[in-house]
């Protein structure tokens, strides 16, 4: 049998197509023999670059919220990246020890919500962020949230200001000046004194409610519209000595002559209601009609809140590998859940034999993983691919056989080196050598080869590109990773069963660039420090796709990957 190149030979192998059964850090840092010639297609080959990649240029890890600045959508449109986000904007009105009417939330109530929040890892936002995220998308922390509170109760200041500063939460209030100069007999109310401190605080975000609180600004001559919106934006300026950016519609009715009196008087975003529908932020029509949901409502949005997979940036060829990692565990569709991970620098592991996701993840120092390609069923214990492979945890090439490669021509063939990602069409003409893959990219790291592309250069890929892929158009659970439109790589499955098509029209909803499908069906695989994320037992598999975080995706070898337990594997006579 021929060798299989220096790591290969210096620590024993299994079998043709096998990688070694001992793969160290020791060794994966070491450059190999001058004297070695590089094998042919039959053999596997040792790479010679692998040892030093380049560090991440500069250019390719661009800060997402610098580059948005100079992508924001036309005023007042909502940016597309905003439009695959889930942010709830939450509605209260007055906070008191008992309740008037249906809905005043007592002041336990209210700090119950907030230990939700709490307890559900909910991010509360400010209206500025959830602003800029709207207009420019900007990322926003995990989970978002925007509190909001009308009418300025007295209750805003003794009870919720204290336990938002006790929970440092941000909120936005909503004063209408008339009531707070007197001149409107409320229930309650905030005083100037009262309003001056709280927009002091960085905490709180202050929005012009009217002057007046008519019930529908719609019926208004436009002279009277022109002062409710107009007049409470400069008497809040004057008193408070803060620019007011936001406005709120009484009772949430506007229609587009009211919207473009708040755009004339100088408002960037307004926010609404409906007593028949509510909408996430991302979902509004514009910047002038930011829906909200009651906040009786909280306990069904919690579970939804969602910050999105990332903002676009500037040009295809951009990639974010230090991004944190992030875990959705079940992102609700209307198609099928999905569990997806983002952010952090992709890598493979090409296993000496086939394992469970979290059994191959805990040889490494990586966080989070999905299966990977394909592999050969014939054998129970084998890791043979469909396919070449080549994985940074072993520095070593393996050509796929030759007489299977030509049918993966077309498929994409994915390609990693230190700051980027491609997905080039496979051929195996060309592809089955180093010298073919490094053709591509001469800093590559890692290569195989997945099933279809599901999402290519940010369009959802048609039936008629799956060609003779079997069973594309079943209902299956599926497995999947690509690069969102923040150039974040990311990697997932469904929680469902569904057809390719279907899929690749989903990712492309919620922001993919790039999707590639991976071995899926049984092989379906995703695991999140150390814990599975399917229902079912999976298939055992050899390779897999990992992200590293940023502390551990430093250096020319950021990924570890420890030797093979010693004990005898049990999950074949188990399988």
């Amino acid at each position: 049998m021929a060798p299989l190149g220096a790591i290969a030979h210096n620590v024993g192998s299994q079998g043709l197509g096998a990688f070694p059964g001992k793969i160290s850090a020791s060794y994966l840092c070491v450059a190999p023999p001058q004297s070695l010639t590089e094998p042919g297609a039959e053999q596997g080959e040792i790479i010679p670059g692998l040892a030093n990649p380049t560090l991440a240029a500069l250019t390719n890890a661009v800060n997402p919220s610098f580059v948005s600045q100079f992508r924001a959508a036309p005023w007042p449109e909502i940016h597309e990246a905003a439009r695959t986000a889930r942010v709830p904007v939450l509605m209260y009105h007055d906070i008191l020890e008992e309740k008037e009417v249906f809905f005043d939330v007592t002041v336990e109530e209210f700090e119950a919500h907030l230990e939700r929040i709490e307890e559900e890892g909910l991010t509360p936002i400010s209206f500025d962020q959830l602003y800029d995220h709207l207009r420019m998308g900007a990322p926003l922390p995990p989970k978002p949230v925007l509190l909001t509170f009308d009418d300025g109760y007295v209750g805003h200041y003794t009870h919720v200001y204290p336990l938002l500063k006790k929970y440092q939460y941000p909120a936005v209030f909503s004063l209408f000046t008339g009531k707070l100069d007197g001149d409107i007999a409320g229930r309650s109310t905030v005083t100037w004194e009262h309003a001056q401190e709280m927009a002091a605080d960085p905490l709180i975000t202050i929005a012009a409610h009217s002057v007046m609180h008519p019930r529908d600004l719609r019926e208004l001559s436009d002279e009277d519209l022109q002062r409710e919106v107009v007049e409470s934006k400069q008497r809040l300026e004057s008193e408070l000595g803060i620019l007011i950016r936001y406005f709120t519609y009484p009772e949430g009715n506007y229609d587009e002559r009211v919207a473009e009196a708040v755009a004339d008087a100088g408002y960037d975003a307004a926010l609404t209601m409906s007593n028949y529908e509510e909408w996430f932020a991302g979902e509004s029509d514009d910047l002038l009609s930011i829906g909200r949901f009651g906040q009786s409502q909280l306990e069904r949005v919690l579970p939804d809140a969602w910050e999105g997979l990332g903002m676009e940036i500037v040009g295809a060829n951009t990639f974010d590998f230090y991004s944190p990692i992030r875990l959705v565990e079940r992102l609700e569709t209307e198609e099928v859940p999905l569990a997806l991970i983002t952010g952090g620098r992709p890598a493979t592991v090409h296993a000496d034999s086939r394992y469970q996701l979290p059994e191959i993840l805990a040889r490494t120092n990586a966080t989070a993983a999905v299966d990977g390609a394909f592999f050969n069923l014939r054998y129970l214990d084998s890791n043979v691919m469909i396919g070449p492979v080549l994985s940074q945890a072993t520095q070593t090439f393996v050509p796929g056989n030759p007489s299977e490669n030509p049918l993966l021509n077309g498929r994409p063939l994915a390609l990693i080196s230190a700051d980027e990602v491609k997905f080039v069409p496979f051929d195996a003409d060309i592809h089955n050598t180093l010298r073919g893959i490094q053709s591509e990219m001469s800093d590559v790291t890692d290569a195989f080869v997945g099933a279809a592309w599901l999402v290519r250069d940010g369009e959802a890929q048609p039936a008629s590109s799956f060609g003779t892929l079997f069973d594309f158009e079943a209902y299956r659970h599926r497995a999947f990773w690509g690069i969102n439109n923040a150039g974040q790589p990311v990697i997932g499955v469904t929680k469902g069963r569904i057809d390719s098509v279907a899929l690749g029209e989903l990712l492309h909803q919620v922001g993919f660039r790039d999707a590639m499908m991976v071995d899926s069906g049984a092989s379906t695989s995703l695991t999140y420090e150390g814990e599975s994320l399917v229902d079912y037992t999976p298939r055992p598999v050899p390779h897999m796709i990992a992200l590293l975080s940023e502390a551990e995706a430093q250096g020319p070898c950021p990924l570890t990957f420890e030797d093979a337990p010693n004990a005898d594997n049990t999950w074949a006579a188990e399988y």
